[in-house]
């Protein structure tokens, strides 16, 4: 019973600044989506294609999160974006006091659009709003079509679903036809892209969504 109470304490108190940071976000007519994954399925890679589809086209920040080191914010750094590193020293996700304290230090004021890169995680992140507009979940085809079923929760809260790594799409035993199936019954709403971080296809049908979403934003 006390870990129960500690436990909805902490996503209590996290909750109020997660609506903290929402109302900052929208007094600056941002864009924030929360790009969630397992690790390996390619999320920086899809990120570093998207910073290079919307190049000229957005003004963006990325606020990155990482377990220890920062590589992955070494890699957008170099896309020329400005990128904010956080390290959770262990902890299976970031939270919106530290997307909080992290958008503070990002000149937000000229941007279209923030990025958070969360923990390689399907469990924990799910459970911490960040105050994101959305959650962009990315699965790969190297995963298995069963991680919507086996992951129920972080599914069917994503506000859209990107399916990685489709060029190795033939030397997967990958069921599209079942990940389809098992994605409409938890999430009909969410739209699916089909893309490859590696090769670029699918990007631009991606990025041309996002910058409809970003114009939605705008006041």
């Amino acid at each position: 019973m006390v870990q129960v109470k500690m436990e909805s304490n902490l996503l209590g108190a996290n909750e109020l600044l997660a609506r903290k940071n929402r109302s900052l976000f929208a007094g600056q007519g941002l864009l924030v989506v929360n790009l969630m994954s397992s690790p390996g399925s390619g999320k920086t890679t899809i990120l570093e294609r998207t910073i290079d589809s919307l190049d000229g086209q957005l003004n963006m920040g990325v606020i990155e999160g990482d377990l220890y080191t920062d590589q992955d914010a070494q890699r957008i750094e170099k896309k020329g974006v400005q990128v904010i590193q956080i390290n959770t020293e262990g902890a299976c996700h970031l939270d919106a006091g530290m997307v909080g304290n992290a958008f503070g230090q990002l000149p937000s004021g000229d941007m279209d659009m923030i990025f958070i890169e969360n923990v390689g995680n399907l469990v924990c992140p799910a459970e911490f709003d960040l105050g994101e507009d959305f959650r962009a979940v990315v699965i790969s085809t190297t995963e298995g079509n069963d991680k919507p079923l086996k992951y129920p929760f972080i599914f069917s809260q994503a506000g859209v679903i990107l399916l990685n790594k489709i060029d190795l799409l033939p030397y997967t035993d990958f069921s599209l036809d079942k990940f389809s199936d098992d994605l409409a019954r938890l999430n009909p709403s969410a739209p699916v892209f089909m893309v490859s971080g590696r090769t670029g296809e699918g990007i631009k049908t991606w990025t041309e969504w996002l910058l409809g979403e970003v114009k939605r934003k705008k006041p």
